[in-house]
């Protein structure tokens, strides 16, 4: 029953420390939770066990960990709850945005949150909504320009 109580605490405690490292941002609950488990784990595994029992499970659970971290980022699981958005335009300049006039229509190229990328007369540029979310590929109209983003809002 020793072994099964060791098992269990270690066991809810790695899943805490992951979920806090792959799932959840800044440090929350999950953290502080995973981290007193795993240490009641282990000295539970220590004060029953003995100091070889404590010793076992300490390598056990850290190799558990190791192996469940590495196999979590290297798995495409984990990418599919990930924002995996690759930047690659630069800030425009005013002469780009001198061809963008207010009233001008073009469509999102990214989700607006609220900033992101549209295009607007063939070119693309970093807009900024009046804060709300517009979801990529909608019509949007240009309510502002400044000269390294515009402001637009959704088409009606």
């Amino acid at each position: 029953m020793d072994i099964f109580i060791t098992t269990v605490l270690l066991i809810l405690g790695i899943i805490l420390i992951l979920a806090e490292i792959f799932l959840l941002p800044g440090i929350t609950i999950a953290i502080i939770g995973g981290a007193l488990f795993v240490g009641g784990g282990l000295f539970y595994a220590y004060t029953h066990l003995g100091v070889e029992g404590g010793n076992i499970a300490l390598v056990v659970s850290i190799l558990i960990f190791l192996f469940t971290f590495f196999w979590l980022v290297k798995s495409k699981t984990i990418n599919k709850i990930g924002l995996k958005t690759d930047i690659d335009s630069t800030v425009a300049d005013e002469k780009l945005m001198l061809e963008i006039k207010e009233g001008d229509e073009g469509i999102t190229v990214s989700r607006l949150n609220p900033i992101g990328k549209v295009k607007v007369n063939q070119m693309t540029v970093e807009a900024k909504t009046l804060g709300g979310f517009v979801d990529d590929n909608v019509e949007v109209v240009v309510l502002k320009v400044f000269p390294t983003q515009i402001v637009v809002k959704e088409k009606s």
